[in-house]
């Protein structure tokens, strides 16, 4: 019973991290790129520069989170996860630090999800050597 709990919340929380890359992707290239825009121009990327980097971001995002619904090679779809969410949140200290204390938490926000992508990655199948290893670190 307590195996099939884990199994459906790893993929609750792997369907959320979808939602999430998914909404992030779409709303910077259709719902609110002006956003994008003014934080690239901030860090004084604007004109081509700054189009190319917003469509590769969301690209980015939107790829991500179509190949985590896949669901095929997850380990390192979490490892990337994490990857860019490092890259990702030093780029934006650089940019905007106070980023870090904004009521909406845009940067704050990174670090529970690192944590969740992390526990994807440790508590994945393919992660675990064996069953015993799998019930020592869900109980521990």
């Amino acid at each position: 019973m307590k195996r099939v709990i884990q199994a459906k919340a790893l993929d609750w929380a792997r369907l959320s991290l979808s939602f999430l890359w998914l909404l992030t992707g779409l709303s910077s290239l259709w719902l609110s790129p002006n956003i994008g825009y003014a934080v690239l121009a901030r860090g004084g990327i604007t004109g081509p520069l700054a189009e190319l980097c917003l469509w590769s971001g969301s690209l980015l995002d939107i790829s991500i989170g179509l190949w985590l619904l896949a669901g095929i090679k997850l380990r390192l779809c979490y490892q990337l996860q994490l990857g860019v969410i490092v890259v990702y949140s030093l780029l934006l200290s650089l940019i905007a630090p106070e980023f870090w204390i904004h009521p909406f938490g845009p940067l704050s926000k990174n670090l529970p999800i690192l944590v969740l992508i992390f526990y994807c990655l440790e508590m994945h199948p393919n992660s675990l050597k064996n069953e015993s290893e799998r019930v020592e670190r869900s109980v521990v």
